[in-house]
């Protein structure tokens, strides 16, 4: 019965349109009202200790750190070094557009946040190129999918929190399945340019060119190094080097790029403050909807169940998987993590399956969410950015979300992919 309430009401209030932190909030409050276990004040106790995480702090500054070198024009470096390597190629811009996601999405950590930052630049230099526009937003809404799969991540951060396992270790974890996924999107807009009969770009970038791009984009290619170097050398944690990236961020924008005002820093400031109240709201309503879960026993209802009648772990994944992306169409990445964790951990660990590399594989899958309606972020971020109907975006979106789906089988499959980088350095 308390089940069937916390669950009825979650997708009743979805579907009528109400914001999924509040569905959440307003499902797990009447569970706890029918089912008598605990006080109500258990709600406001959860929504306080759910967000006490010294991890969790690493969410706010990479939301800042990834608005102020969007706007602060470290993506604009990024594509001129892009059109360097790949511009004499057929395609050219459809490729830059992948490799700059890629790049960026080890910068910003959100996978909305690289097609904002990435289509706002390329739309309209792709449409004076003669690109079809929903193969434009279509490509950079599947690439900015990498937003989440390579590190830094937010998602990562929340799944090591709710896991109990080494952030820096998901971060290795997701190096190389996500520059799997970036290489392969890039050969996609290389063969699906070709095939529509784009061109080179006519513009030639002598060797003294390339120098001067490479020497102007010099303080945006290092962030990573500073980022990622820094976290996996020992010289700071996760959370430190998102602070680290605000301010490195704020450096560079102000004084040495100087595309950052200190009139819009204010905007800027506001914007990653509603992210942040936005995601920690989530955090909060869907830690307290599985608590909730937790006390009826649910979970451990459902592990009990699945180990009985799936012993084999390869079976186990394959109908995760299916679960996963279903998940992944209607439910908010943060909150999907938060709440499906708990459930199916305890599921993959009793079969032997490695906590980093499920939770890579639930990464993936609901980064693909993120590119397949009704709930599509990237999708709904394209749209608007490109200013086209979420019909062809959608349209446009269609065959690299196949190619998503192949990749996710062989991530799925192929741990190594996942654990070796963590392995080879003794983590």
């Amino acid at each position: 019965m308390i089940s069937l309430t916390l669950f009825g009401l979650f997708i009743l209030f979805l579907l009528v349109g109400t914001p999924i932190a509040i569905s959440l909030g307003l499902a797990s409050t009447a569970a706890l009202i029918i089912s008598g276990k605990v006080g109500t004040n258990f709600i406001p106790q959860g929504l306080v200790t759910s967000i006490d995480s010294f991890p969790l702090m690493a969410v706010p500054f990479f939301i800042l750190s990834g608005e102020l070198m969007g706007q602060g024009g470290l993506s604009q470096r990024l594509l001129n070094t892009g059109k360097i390597f790949f511009g004499r190629y057929s395609g050219g811009l459809a490729i830059i557009a992948v490799a700059t996601c890629v790049f960026f999405a080890a910068i910003s950590g959100s996978g909305p946040a690289t097609v904002a930052a990435i289509g706002a630049i390329l739309f309209p230099a792709m449409a004076r190129e003669g690109y079809r526009p929903s193969f434009s937003a279509g490509l950079v809404a599947s690439a900015g999918s990498l937003g989440v799969i390579i590190p830094p991540s937010i998602p990562m951060v929340i799944y090591a929190t709710s896991a109990n396992v080494s952030v820096t270790k998901m971060f290795m974890a997701g190096i190389i399945p996500g520059l799997l996924i970036g290489l392969s999107l890039i050969l996609f807009a290389w063969w699906q340019s070709r095939r529509d009969g784009q061109k080179p770009q006519s513009e030639r970038i002598s060797g003294r060119e390339a120098l001067v791009i490479l020497w102007d984009a010099k303080w945006a290619l290092l962030v990573p190094v500073i980022i990622l170097g820094g976290i996996y050398g020992g010289i700071f944690t996760p959370t430190e080097a998102a602070a680290v990236g605000v301010a490195y961020g704020l450096i560079v924008g102000l004084f040495i790029y100087r595309e950052l005002k200190l009139r819009t820093l204010y905007m800027i400031f506001a914007s990653a403050a509603l992210t942040t109240a936005t995601v920690m709201l989530i955090v909060g309503t869907a830690t307290v909807f599985g608590r909730v879960l937790a006390i009826e026993r649910i979970p451990a209802m459902l592990a009990e169940l699945v180990t009985e009648t799936v012993s084999n772990p390869l079976v186990l994944l394959a109908i995760l998987n299916v679960l996963l992306l279903i998940i992944g169409t209607f439910m908010e990445t943060l909150a999907a993590i938060i709440i499906m964790t708990p459930i199916l951990l305890p599921l993959v660990t009793a079969l032997g399956i490695s906590p980093e590399h499920f939770g890579i594989i639930m990464i993936v899958n609901l980064a693909i969410g993120m590119v397949t309606p009704p709930v599509g972020v990237n999708l709904f971020v394209a749209s608007r950015v490109a200013q086209i109907s979420l019909t062809d975006v959608i349209r446009g979106a269609m065959r690299p979300l196949v190619l998503l789906l192949i990749l996710l089988l062989v991530i799925t499959y192929v741990p190594g992919l996942s654990l070796w980088l963590p392995s080879l350095l003794g983590m």
